[in-house]
Order: C-alpha cells, then sequence, then structure tokens
C-alpha cells in the first residue's frame, strides 16, 4: 500500500460544513495528547510558544495523535525559516505561526514553507519524516499541499492590516488571540473588554469577506458561542493544563476543608 499525508486543516475548514471545536495540548506529555486526541474534539493545537516543547517532544505527540482523527496544528515559538523548516520536515502538516503583524511577516511564513523558486523551504525530504524518507511520492513537487499555513492576529497593527494579510497567497486562515490582543490595545487581562470583541468581530467579518477561514481562542462558553455566532469557522475552548489544573482544585475544595472553612486557594 503506497504511503499517503492526511488531508490538512484547510481540508478540513473547507468541507466540514460546520465550525471546528479544538483545545490546546500544552503538556509537552504524548500520553497527555493522546488521551485528547481520543476525546472527540476536532482539532489539537500542540503549542510550542508558550509551553515547554522541543522537537523531540513534538515528534512524540504527533506519532502519539497521528492514529486518531483528528486534526493537529503545531504552533512554533517565532515566526522563523529554519524553525518552521524544522518542524515541516517532522511531519507537522498545519501550522500556526505566532505574531503576525503585517503583510511582509505572513509572506516570510508562507515562503519558509515552500521550496524554491516559490519560497526558501531547505530541501531535506530524504532525511525527513515529512516525506516518509521519500516514500511519498513526488513530495517534492507537492509538498505544498501538504501544508495549511494559519497566521495569528494578536495586535493592532495585524487587525489594522487583517483584509491585506488575507489577499497572501498561501494565508489559508487567520486565528485571533484576544489575549495579547488586548494588552496591545491597553487592555491587559481584558479580552472580554467590548472593545477587544469589537476587533476579533472585525477580523472574522474580514475573513468572510475573503472568502477565507477566521478562528479565534475562546475558553469561556459564552464567549464561544457569541464568536460562533458572528463567524467563526473554527475555535479553541480549553487546554489540557487548564483542565487539570481546575479538575485538581476541585478536587481539593470538595474534600479537604480549612479549620476557619474558608475554601482553599490554588497556587
Amino acid at each position: 500500500m503506497p504511503f499517503r499525508i492526511e488531508d490538512t486543516f484547510r481540508d478540513a475548514l473547507t468541507t466540514a460544513g460546520r465550525p471546528l471545536a479544538g483545545m490546546w495540548v500544552c503538556s509537552g506529555s504524548p500520553l497527555v495528547a493522546e488521551l485528547c486526541a481520543g476525546s472527540g474534539l476536532d482539532w489539537l493545537l500542540v503549542d510550542a510558544e508558550h509551553c515547554p516543547n522541543g522537537l523531540e517532544s513534538i515528534l512524540a505527540q504527533l506519532q502519539a495523535i497521528h492514529g486518531y482523527p483528528v486534526h493537529t496544528l503545531v504552533r512554533p515559538p517565532v515566526n522563523d525559516t529554519v524553525v518552521i523548516k524544522q518542524y515541516l520536515d517532522l511531519g507537522v502538516q498545519n501550522l500556526l505561526i505566532p505574531m503576525v503583524n503585517s503583510v511582509a511577516e505572513a509572506e516570510a511564513a508562507v515562503a519558509a514553507t515552500r521550496y524554491p523558486p516559490q519560497g526558501v523551504r531547505g530541501v531535506g525530504s530524504a532525511l525527513a519524516r515529512a516525506a516518509r524518507w521519500n516514500r511519498v511520492p513526488d513530495y517534492l513537487a507537492r509538498a505544498s499541499e501538504t501544508i495549511s499555513v494559519t497566521v495569528q492576529i494578536e495586535s493592532t497593527s495585524a487587525v489594522e492590516a487583517v483584509e491585506d494579510i488575507l489577499k497572501v497567497d498561501g494565508v489559508d486562515a487567520v486565528f485571533v488571540g484576544p489575549s495579547d490582543l488586548a494588552a496591545s490595545m491597553g487592555l491587559l487581562g481584558q479580552q472580554e473588554h467590548a472593545e477587544v470583541r469589537a476587533a476579533v468581530e472585525h477580523c472574522l467579518a474580514a475573513a468572510k469577506t475573503a472568502g477565507k477561514r477566521a478562528g479565534v481562542n475562546a475558553f469561556n462558553p459564552s464567549t464561544a458561542e457569541h464568536y460562533l455566532a458572528h463567524g467563526a469557522n473554527f475555535i479553541l475552548v480549553g487546554a489540557d493544563v487548564a483542565l487539570l489544573a481546575r479538575g485538581s482544585e476541585a478536587l481539593a475544595a470538595k474534600y479537604i476543608k480549612p479549620a476557619d472553612g474558608d475554601a482553599p486557594t490554588s497556587y
């Protein structure tokens, strides 16, 4: 049986017929990644920007998730040609590029995923899991078909440029990060603020006008429903570490009663 590469997140967004729900995988643990992969969610985001993930742990998580019907996005720590090359060679098919603030930065992200002359990706398919060590027929010619690029809108400058960013050939979708966006607006920690919501809604509307897909991070269920109602095509609604933190706190609150009667506070 010939080797094949799975459909990309771009394909899933096009064919699903409904918004796709996903969660963060931040622990760096292949076991936790596999647990989340079997949850029934549409997609997972393995994060290396804010979480303890290096090349080896990302590879292990890709292998752990591989057998499950879920799409995996991976976020590198930075929009960097060398880092992106390493991720692609590991077999990452769906990239979420952080802090893309301009057309030039979006173009650089796309170029990093394309072989020359369309881009600047280094050629190492014979050494790489991406091509299954040259077992994927015509990988070099077809590599761009196997990769999706989503860029993050996380600043006021990115919001101002979002229409032009969406026009960049090879940008398949945008993903809005309300936390960093709020900080850039002078509203640190206030991602539910009306001005932040309005900026997110502007990006969602811009994507619809451009005929592309847009997603957003929203752990608050009412906020998630709000953005879905405003056209979000995909959404992140939780994280492995947050579920474990809140779940363990709930156990402590239920079974450990301080002498003064107050509920214990988590660290």
